[in-house]
């Protein structure tokens, strides 16, 4: 019975032979063998991404790579250059300046992907200007209008750079985590997703730089440093002077360990930073914003 199954099966064989000789066999490949070919922006990003950062700034339009849960519409071309000579500018040169560029290229998120329209969360009536995965993709919004924010570095910051900062300080309190004792100061008033219900300046009084850090402590973390980057002394003066004793006394405390960390783990002063950073934001006015 067994010999008989093998010539079946060697017959069968030698018609699928037969059958497949009897068919000239194309010399080209099902798949595309060729480099996709690039714009003159894709060359740019080539040579201010890519090769020095290792970073994917996706600007052309793939649902795969978006929340389906939010109406998105595509970044346009024109604005997406102006968004990425910015954020090189103002964001990855700032740090290159303090830092060397060698930090950026090892902690920098491997993918920028922008879009053009803003997100809407419907149900707590706010609005998405970033977010972040993992440390290894940011999403920025909004960028359609970005032409209308050029030349307000208070805008900048709101829409683009407080988002950039606060998500790069992820990464870095993922690689080198820091002091435990910050969460204690204020962590009977951390409230998760109720930080909706609060205002700024209710949150100065308990001991956050904004209603967003009252979500938990990493939050609470990451914006004294996107707070302290993007806003000279006189703001963060006058947001201590709104906290009142009780609230400047919680904000200076956790501000002088994050300030610790930078200095100790990264070898970051923060302060410097900020000026750098600062001085940036306001060269962009003067930046050619268009050609490539």
């Amino acid at each position: 019975m067994k010999k008989y199954i093998k010539y079946i099966l060697f017959a069968a064989l030698g018609l699928i032979v037969v059958a497949c000789n009897e068919d000239e066999i194309e010399d080209t490949s099902i798949f595309d063998t060729n480099a996709p070919e690039r714009n003159a922006f894709d060359e740019w990003l080539l040579d201010n991404y890519v090769s020095p950062y290792n970073i994917d700034f996706k600007y052309k339009w793939e649902d795969i790579e978006t929340n389906m849960s939010y109406d998105l519409v595509p970044a346009g071309y024109s604005e997406s250059i102006t968004l990425a000579k910015v954020v090189k500018y103002v964001w990855l040169e700032a740090y290159d300046e303090i830092a060397g560029i060698n930090f950026m290229r090892t902690y920098v998120p491997k993918q920028i992907l922008v879009i053009g329209s803003a997100a809407y969360n419907a149900d707590t009536q706010s609005t998405v200007l970033g977010t972040a995965e993992g440390g290894l993709k940011v999403i920025l919004y909004n960028v359609n209008n970005i032409n209308n924010y050029v030349d307000d570095v208070e805008l900048l910051n709101k829409y683009y750079f407080h988002t950039m900062h606060h998500e790069f300080a992820h990464i870095l309190h993922q690689a080198k985590n820091y002091d435990p004792d910050f969460e204690k100061i204020t962590e009977a008033d951390y409230i998760g997703s109720e930080w909706t219900e609060k205002t700024d300046t209710a949150a100065n009084k308990l001991g956050f730089v904004t209603a967003y850090a009252m979500d938990q402590p990493d939050e609470d973390f990451v914006e004294i440093i996107a707070c302290r980057v993007t806003n000279d002394q006189a703001w963060w003066d006058k947001m201590l002077e709104g906290a009142g004793k009780e609230g400047a006394e919680k904000i200076t405390q956790k501000f002088d360990i994050v300030n610790n960390y930078l200095r100790n783990s990264w070898g970051i002063d923060i302060d410097r930073l900020r000026s750098v950073v600062l001085r940036r934001s306001n060269e962009v006015k003067d930046l050619d914003l268009t050609a490539l």
